[in-house]
C-alpha cells in the first residue's frame, strides 16, 4: 500500500539508516544471520516455516515491515521477503534473551492495539496501524526500532533492495547475494 505523506518513512531517511547499519562492523554473528537470511528468503512461499517465531507472529513482522517499506514503484518488505529474513535473523544470530525481548515487543504491538482499538494489530485497519506504528516511532520505544533496523538489514541486502532501491551498478555482472564459499574461495578487500 502507498505510505501517506505524514507517516511513511522517508526513503532517504531509510537509505541513510541502512548505510548506518551496513556501513559498520558487522559481528559474526550478525553475518551468519545475514546470510541465513538469504536461504530463508529463497524458500518457496508454501515450503518456508518460521523457526524463531510462530506463523503469527511471521505474519505480524511481515505486516509491520510492510508499513515501514511499503510497496511503491519497487516491491516492499513483504515482497522481498523481509519477514523470513528477521526470522532467520532470531534464529541465527540473536541471543534467546534477545529473542524473548523482540518476541515481547511483538505482544506488546498487539496489547496496545487491544488497548487503544479492541482488536489485534492485524485485525485494525491500516490507518490505526499507522497510527500505531507512528505513535511507537515516536516514543522511540526498542522493540520497534529492533524491528525498523532489521527491516532496513534485510530489505537492503535482498537482491531487490540492492539493485532496484539502491541501485548498486559498481560492480560489473549480476547479484548474487548467497554463493557458498567453496564456490568462491577466497576473497580479499582491496
Amino acid at each position: 500500500m502507498p505510505p501517506t505523506s505524514s507517516n511513511a518513512i522517508d526513503r532517504r531517511e531509510a537509505l541513510r539508516r541502512a548505510a548506518l547499519v551496513l556501513g559498520g562492523v558487522l559481528s559474526a554473528p550478525m553475518v551468519a544471520g545475514v546470510l541465513a537470511g538469504c536461504e530463508a528468503r529463497r524458500a518457496p512461499a508454501g515450503a518456508w516455516q518460521p523457526r524463531a517465531l510462530t506463523p503469527d507472529q511471521a505474519d505480524l513482522v511481515a505486516t509491520i515491515a510492510e508499513h515501514i517499506l511499503p510497496e511503491t514503484d519497487t516491491p516492499g518488505a513483504r515482497a522481498v521477503g523481509v519477514h523470513r529474513f528477521i526470522d532467520a535473523m532470531l534464529a541465527e544470530a540473536y541471543a534467546a534473551e534477545e529473542r524473548q525481548r523482540f518476541v515481547a515487543g511483538l505482544a506488546d504491538v498487539d496489547r496496545r492495539a487491544r488497548s487503544t482499538n479492541g482488536r489485534t494489530f492485524l485485525e485494525c485497519p491500516a490507518a490505526e496501524q499507522l497510527a500505531l506504528l507512528d505513535m511507537l516511532d515516536r516514543s522511540s520505544d526498542p522493540a520497534f526500532r529492533a524491528l525498523k533496523e532489521l527491516t532496513l538489514l534485510g530489505y537492503y541486502t535482498s537482491e531487490i533492495g540492492a539493485t532496484r532501491e539502491l541501485r548498486h551498478v559498481a560492480v560489473p555482472g549480476r547479484f548474487e547475494g548467497c554463493v557458498p564459499l567453496t564456490q568462491v574461495g577466497r576473497t580479499w578487500a582491496v
